[in-house]
Formats: structure tokens, sequence, C-alpha cells
């Protein structure tokens, strides 16, 4: 009897701890059904459960991360670690009003019918990161080796002032190919509007530097994988100044650094955490951090921006008749359909199962159109093959764009859901534009 009582007292200090835990702690059937979970856990999960119920771990964080789902439903082993630390992102934020907020989420496989989850709200290390990234960034700048530098000063509006040797080194780029030419000369000039270096001049104003990398290239049209930082040499400039203290005019340092060679290790490692598992486009995660800079950008210095939502039609029937290899497979076709419509500078990303997104900066509502239309007739040229069969899918398309009246990414991305919806109830395999005759066709 005392052994029962005993068993009985440290079961209850158990639950305890796991109440009091200051981690959120969820206990699942393999299914994601909930069969306990502490208050901290249902203080992070319960935003994300629209009917107001957490019944289901997978359910509920479905919107943010479905790969949770076939993490688990992959995992084969007895026993261990599903996933450690995968970082899931909560909610858009606000630029200039509120950040985005971000859980870590880990998973163990008990026994065939538990699982359990460890969620922790890690808004603030991520933050920190982002800190340590642009402050690692600026030291290798200054500590990289000669050869694979170059150094050149920019004018007010981000033009070249002179040629020097070290930009014959890195590009082979002549003087009379160089000077007095934007800055983008040296990677893409016909795909970077005047608005995106205006955004860098004003980025490395506002933050002491601006970081980027992307492919640049040489004389020869070889490219190399480069990392540029704007920083200013003038002395801050106060938000609504034009220019700065005393009249002197704005002047940048621009640091170009070859890191071709290091590009595979770093990218593997960034594919990893912004890359969709399933399609290999951006996720979620990389979406929102990108939409948040372009926001930002936005409110500084307003200019078109759309963003068009894509939702593949019927995509259940594609499951359930050919089976969710080919479901995968076109989910495939349809990434690489996007990506290859869209220019270096738009974000093209999966949101989670048949839903697909696009930010294209520096385009208004005529131009996402015509974008929209292109993806949807490309999208419906294209067939899959399964088991002799030949397998093809539509999609529907909801445009949305900037404006004052839009208070935030959630609001673009609503107002483009609403068209969305107005295209499917429409008759599928269309595009519909935010307020452009949003009434469904009757008939």
């Amino acid at each position: 009897m005392h052994a029962l009582d005993d068993i009985a007292a440290e079961h209850e200090a158990l639950l305890q701890f796991l109440y009091l835990a200051p981690v959120g702690i969820v206990q699942t059937t393999p299914d994601g059904t909930i069969g306990m979970i502490n208050p901290l856990s249902a203080q992070l999960l319960m935003p994300l459960a629209t009917d107001g119920n957490l019944v289901n771990l997978f359910d509920a964080l479905d919107p943010v991360a479905p790969e949770l789902r076939a993490m688990v439903a992959g995992f084969t082993a007895a026993s261990g670690a599903v996933c450690d630390g995968h970082r899931v992102q909560l909610t858009a934020g606000i630029p200039g009003r509120e950040d985005p907020r971000f859980l870590s989420v880990s998973l163990v496989k008990l026994d065939a019918e538990r699982f359990m989850a460890v969620l922790s709200d890690i808004t603030l290390v991520m933050r920190r990161e982002q800190q340590l990234k642009q402050s690692e960034a600026w030291f290798n700048a200054i500590l990289t080796g000669v050869s694979d530098y170059a150094l050149v000063t920019l004018d007010e509006v981000g033009r070249i002032e002179r040629w020097n040797a070290s930009i014959g080194r890195v590009t082979g780029l002549r003087r009379q190919e160089v000077e007095r030419q934007p800055f983008s000369i040296l990677s893409r000039p016909d795909e970077t509007p005047a608005e995106r270096i205006d955004d860098r001049l004003r980025e490395a104003d506002a933050n002491g530097w601006s970081l980027e990398d992307g492919w640049y290239r040489r004389a020869d049209e070889t490219r190399f994988w480069g990392s540029t930082m704007i920083a200013p040499l003038h002395d801050p400039v106060a938000p609504g100044e034009s220019a700065p203290p005393g009249g002197s005019e704005r002047r940048y340092a621009l640091i170009v650094r070859d890191i071709t060679d290091k590009r595979d290790a770093a990218e593997d490692l960034r594919r990893a955490a912004v890359t969709d598992h399933l399609t290999g486009i951006a996720n979620r995660r990389a979406f929102f951090d990108a939409a948040a800079r372009e926001l930002e950008r936005w409110r500084r210095a307003p200019r078109p921006l759309s963003l068009l939502l894509i939702d593949a039609d019927h995509f259940k029937n594609v499951n359930d008749r050919h089976g969710h290899p080919t479901g995968d497979a076109v989910l495939r076709a349809i990434a690489t359909t996007l990506s290859g419509t869209a220019r270096e500078i738009d974000v093209v990303a999966r949101l989670g199962g048949e839903e697909f997104v696009v930010l294209l900066p520096s385009t208004d509502v005529a131009g996402a159109a015509a974008v929209a239309e292109r993806i949807r007739a490309a999208i419906a040229a294209i067939a899959v093959e399964s088991n002799g069969t030949l397998v093809r899918c539509t999609v529907s398309i909801g445009i949305s764009t900037m404006g004052r009246d839009v208070t935030g990414l959630d609001a673009l991305i609503e107002r483009a859901d609403e068209a969305l919806y107005v295209a499917k109830a429409a008759g599928r395999n269309r595009v519909k534009v935010h307020g452009a005759c949003m009434a469904p066709a009757v008939g």
C-alpha cells in the first residue's frame, strides 16, 4: 500500500513540475491529439486556435508550421528526437510598431503512442541573433583578405564615384564601364529598380550599414557570389532630413566581397532554415522575414508593392485520386513554375499545404495582374506523370496592393485571400484583384 502511495506521490510531483515548467510541454498521440498540456503551452498556442479549442497540436500549428505533421509521420524509429529547436514564425509583425514573434518547437517520440513537444518563445533570441549577424558581417568585411574585396565610394544617389584597382581586380570591369554608374552595374541592373538602390542607401542611413548577399557579375559575364556592405561616410541623418547636417552631400562606402568559396557551406546552413522541405523554394519563415523588410522600405519611401496569393485548385482530389507522392510532385511543379516566372528581387514562398505566395516589389496592380496571368497560364499548361497518367492542375490567384489603408503584412495577405476566395467562387483557374470586381460571377 505504501508503495502505491509513493508512486502516486511521485506522479503528482511530476505533474506539478510539468505544469510549472518554464517551457511549454505538450503530450500528444501520433496524429497530434493532445493528452496533456501545461498552462504555458496553452498560452503560446491559444492565438493559433481559431475556434478557441486546443484539441490537436498539429492542427493548431498547421497554419504556421505544416511541416511538423510530416516530420512525425516520416519518423520511423521506435523512439528519439524528431526535431530539436525547430523555429516557427507565429506573426508577421508590423514594421515600426511591433516585431514578429517566433516559437521554438522540439518533438520527441516516447513510444509508439506518445510524443512530447517542448515549446519556447524565442522572439528575443531571434532579435539578438539578427544583431549578431550584422556585427559578424561588419567584422568579416574588415578582416577579409585583401585579394577578394573591392572598396569604392558612392555619391548621394548610389553612383560609383570613381573606378579603382580593387573593382578591376574583383570584377574585371573597366573605368568607363563603372564610373558615374549606379552600383547595380555590378549585379543585375535590368532587375534592380532605382527604388531598390535608394532602399539600400536609406537602410545604411538608418542602421549604420546595409548588408546583402547575391550574385554579381564580372566583365567576362561569369558571376560570383558576393556580399555587399554599404556604410555612410557622412554624419547620421535624422528621419525626414534630405541632406546631412551642415549642408554636405551624402556619400557612402561600398564594400563588395567575393565569398564564392564560402557560399556552399553558408548556403547549406541558410537553406536549411529558410527553405520549404518539399518544394525547395522559400518557406513561411523566410517569406515573413523578407516581406517585413519590404514593408519597412515601403514605409520609408512608398512605391508600388503587390502580393499574389496562389492556391492549387481541387488539390485534395489530386491526393485522393493519385496519391500523395503525385500530389507532392504537383506542388514541386507549381513551385518550379513560380520560381521561373519571378525576378531576382521577388519573394516566392510556400505558405503551407497547397498555398503559395509571391511578393512583387516595385510592381503596381496592373503589373501584378500581368504576372499572375502568366503564372496561371503556365501552370495550367504543365502536367505531372503518375503511373502512366498525365495529371494536370490549375491555380486560383488573389492579388492585393500595399496602400496607406493597409495596416501591415497580415492585412495585405488578408486582402489577397479575400480576392482568392472570389476567384475560387467564380469557377477557379482565374485571377482576381482585391477591390476590382470582387463579386463572384453568377451562373
